[in-house]
């Protein structure tokens, strides 16, 4: 083999290489990526059923309940025009409370219910995820052309 054709070996291997690393990367980015969905779009069938994605809103006063076995918490997230019931099992935040802001992260089951493999409590009174607040304005100015 000529010394030009094993540059070109290596040129070409080497792109080859590259190409694989990238759609590798691309690959494991896109099987990790998690949408957030407010109620309302969960509502409308605008989240997928077949991976998981993030929901969130404001967890509905006087809706949480415990299971005897004191890990399964049910509850409801609403952003103020529909709600999504929400089952997780596990330990909640310190910061989860009715009326304060959560983002539940899981799966749609085939009935409507979320379960949730994760729930991320607001940081303090201030704070609430920008996803759950633009999910709230939204319903409520929805609300309010709906009642005009």
């Amino acid at each position: 083999m000529k010394s030009r054709h094993k540059k070109l070996l290596v040129i070409v291997l080497g792109l080859a290489g590259i190409g694989i690393a990238a759609a590798l990367i691309l690959n494991a980015f896109q099987s990790n990526l998690v949408f957030f969905f407010s109620p309302s779009q969960v509502a409308q069938g605008e989240a997928p059923t077949d991976r998981a994605f993030r929901i969130g809103g404001l967890v509905e006063s006087g809706s949480v309940q415990r299971d005897p076995d004191g890990l399964t918490v049910r509850f409801v997230v609403t952003d103020t025009a529909k709600t999504i019931p929400v089952t997780y099992k596990g330990i909640l935040p310190d910061l989860f409370k009715e009326g304060k802001g959560v983002v539940a992260e899981g799966r749609l089951a085939a009935d409507g219910q979320f379960t949730a493999s994760q729930v991320l409590a607001k940081h303090d009174e201030n704070y609430m995820p920008p996803e759950a607040a633009h999910a709230l304005e939204q319903a409520a100015k929805a609300q309010q052309t709906l009642a005009k």
